[in-house]
């Protein structure tokens, strides 16, 4: 099967970041389109990129919906069969990037590729990227800022869940993908370069976490594993909101998310438990070989996706 590329940039009042995203997006090697989907921003941005980068496609949408509910929606826009996934303020080192992310989809079960990346202004450290370069290795989740998708199983499976607003929504996303056949692979591409904002609000941070955790929870785990996971998320949310002072905004998201729970019993869809016990695993013990995710994939039909 072959693929085409879509870069997709969400983005909200930072037309500065903005601009290195999109630069760094136009030197790449077999791309079909970069889109820009400008979630109500205020500041210009949309002058910019029309005036900046004419052969750039913007959309745009007046009211703000939210970074899960604009990216859903511009998913739907995107012309490529593959999309590709970057932040506002990330920034391609290297010009392969898509090239390469393109032949990470050559196994016909990977439906999502965890694109490797380093969180420049935290740490050297690469994310996602494969324990070995010569072997397929399947990781729990990819992160925002730097993932590739199967556009037709992205809309088949609905997309992100908006319940979750802002957090934890690719390990949800990753959860059903593996619950319909399909698995998040390490990328082999170099690593993007993230330059996390420096308006981010960490109590903002804190609250969706834990707010996405525990929603997290009722969405997919089994009955058996329900009680215990969801109070082991919960406690480890509060710890880590003890430590960075964010307790207030960790209790308030806890809160938040079993008033959904009470208001929205229905969003509840428990994967299959091997495919939970699956997910667990890659979580505790990171990226796991190929072969130890076969074994599951084969011991069922995809179920739930028409592609």
């Amino acid at each position: 099967m072959s693929f085409t590329a879509t870069v997709l940039i969400t983005t909200k009042d930072r037309k500065d970041e903005l601009k290195q995203a999109i630069e760094s997006a136009l030197v790449q090697r077999d791309l079909s389109e970069i889109l820009v989907f400008d979630d109500g921003s205020s500041d210009g941005t949309g002058e910019l990129v029309r005036r900046e980068f004419p052969s750039v496609r913007l959309e745009r949408s007046n009211n703000a919906l939210g970074i899960i509910a604009a990216r859903n929606h511009a998913m739907q826009l995107a012309t490529g069969s593959v999309v590709i996934t970057i932040d506002d303020d990330c920034v391609f080192q290297s010009p392969n990037t898509v090239r390469d992310t393109l032949k990470d989809f050559a196994q016909s079960q990977v439906g999502a590729v965890a694109m490797p990346h380093i969180n420049v202004t935290r740490s050297p450290t690469v994310y996602s990227s494969p324990p070995r370069r010569d072997r397929i290795f399947a990781i729990s989740e990819f992160t925002g800022c730097a993932s590739a998708v199967r556009r037709d199983l992205f809309l088949a499976l609905g997309g992100f869940n908006t319940v979750l607003w802002r957090q934890c929504e690719e390990y949800d996303f990753c959860t059903r993908l593996l619950n319909n056949g399909y698995f998040t692979r390490c990328g082999s591409a170099a690593p993007i370069a993230h330059y996390e904002s420096s308006n981010r609000n960490e109590d903002s941070v804190v609250f969706h976490s834990a707010r996405g955790h525990l929603l997290y929870a009722w969405c997919n785990v089994p009955l058996w594993a329900l009680v215990p996971h969801a109070t082991a998320s919960a406690v480890k949310c509060l710890r880590h909101a003890c430590k960075t002072r964010h307790l207030k905004s960790a209790v308030a998201g806890l809160a938040s998310a079993i008033s959904t729970i009470v208001s929205m019993r229905a969003i509840r869809r428990p994967v299959r438990s091997p495919v939970y016990r699956l997910m667990r695993r890659l979580r505790r013990r990171g990226p796991l070989d190929l072969s130890c995710v076969a074994s599951l994939l084969r011991t069922y039909e995809p179920s739930g996706v028409a592609v």
